[in-house]
């Protein structure tokens, strides 16, 4: 019997110091939005570097990156 489901390709990153495995090809945006965060209310910080929110959904995260990621929260 032949199986015509073919594996997804991963990275291997961290985020926040928690490694986790993402498909290939994922925006830094939906990187966020799996993590269940609103990419509007982040500050995403890539190998030490500041991802500026306009961009979030033209980098691709790749193998190796080393994120943190810090949510704002509303309130008074």
């Amino acid at each position: 019997m032949h199986q015509s489901m073919r594996e997804i390709e991963t990275a291997s990153i961290k985020v926040n110091g928690e490694h986790r495995r993402v498909a290939l090809g994922t925006s830094v945006s939906g990187l966020v939005l799996e993590l269940g965060l609103d990419p509007a209310r982040v500050a995403v910080e890539r190998n030490l570097a500041i991802v500026p929110r306009s961009t979030l959904g033209e980098v691709a995260v790749e193998d190796g990156d080393d994120y943190e990621i810090v949510h704002f929260v509303g309130g008074g």
